[in-house]
């Protein structure tokens, strides 16, 4: 029996490598990798029989025709996140890119989105289609876009909430990158109250969703719209939970309110897109019945705070 034919375009990203490397590991599929610079992809492509790299960009999708005819599942991390070629790529070239797999032969595509694009019921935020960044309408441009594929009862489109990950042989997630820095302000931030909430989900536990997903596809009846995140979690609990870590008490807090932030933000002169004055507003970007490995019946890797503080390396004190 031929072993699945899965394409994972976006290899060398953060997501991307997570997902390549338990694919290596976890499984003796026909792995295809699609990247721009191979010499970005860190993961050990010798490792085992049956993994291709693709060196190729988004924007000649159309090179790789007679290649994804034969494949059973695509992968499509691949994203720009910003530039004149924005659009191009994460909707024109996306779209191409689905039309050109074999609807009798492709089982799934696994299609990333951004959870940016959904209110708190899981639906398409209105918002985020009119003032969003340009990397945020690109995809719930391609959000709509995508219902008039003819692959659409096959595509799986998953929303990622904030994304964790990285490390030596991985490139870090712009949140990640930024986690040894916020630690150091500890001690001015466990005083300050805010009101907001928020899921994160570390690329290992993508990796396994994902994985997941391509052994169980949806059925016809299931849902095809995941948003991938751990438990809800709110601004001061993720601000106690860091000063439980530290052993840093918390004597009083003062709450930080919209119209502070309404005052100080002309007094200091910043500036703010529509987008992050929305956010400002909006500050609860929780949803629906979220998806992580635990929801799946699977062992988590980072579930709670403490958690991310300890893979990322953060000494306890």
């Amino acid at each position: 029996m031929t072993p699945k034919r899965i394409l994972v375009t976006g290899a060398s990203g953060c997501i991307g490598h997570y997902i390549t490397e338990t694919l290596i590991k976890q499984t003796d599929y026909e792995l295809y990798l699609l990247v721009r610079n191979p010499h970005k992809l860190k993961v050990d492509t010798k490792s085992r029989p049956g993994i291709t790299v693709l060196q190729g960009d988004m924007s000649r999708i159309e090179d790789f025709t007679d290649l994804l005819k034969f494949i059973n599942t695509a992968v499509l991390t691949a994203t720009v996140w910003g530039g004149e070629d924005i659009f191009n790529i994460n909707v024109t070239k996306t779209v191409e890119l689905i039309n050109l797999l074999d609807p009798q032969v492709c089982q799934q595509v696994i299609y990333f989105s951004t959870a940016s694009i959904l209110n708190s019921h899981n639906q398409l935020l209105k918002e985020a289609g009119e003032i969003g960044t340009d990397y945020i309408r690109s995809k719930y441009e391609c959000f709509q876009k995508l219902a008039n594929s003819a692959l659409l009862p096959k595509i799986t489109k998953v929303f990622p909430t904030l994304v964790l990950g990285g490390d030596d042989t991985k490139p870090y997630s712009h949140l990640s990158a930024g986690i040894p820095e916020i630690t150091k302000l500890i001690n001015l931030i466990r005083f300050f109250k805010a009101d907001g909430s928020f899921h994160f989900i570390h690329g290992k536990d993508v990796a396994q969703v994902v994985s997941y997903l391509i052994d169980n596809p949806p059925k016809p009846n299931e849902l095809r719209q995941l948003v991938l995140g751990q438990k809800r979690i709110t601004a001061d609990e993720a601000i106690e939970s860091a000063c439980d870590y530290f052993n840093k008490k918390i004597y009083f807090r003062i709450p930080i309110s919209l119209g502070l932030a309404n005052i100080l933000i002309p007094i200091f002169r910043i500036q703010m897109a529509d987008w992050d004055r929305f956010c400002l507003t909006y500050r609860h970007f929780s949803y629906e019945n979220p998806v992580n490995p635990e929801s799946l019946g699977l062992p988590n890797y980072c579930a709670t705070f403490s958690d991310v503080l300890r893979v990322h390396g953060v000494p306890r004190r």
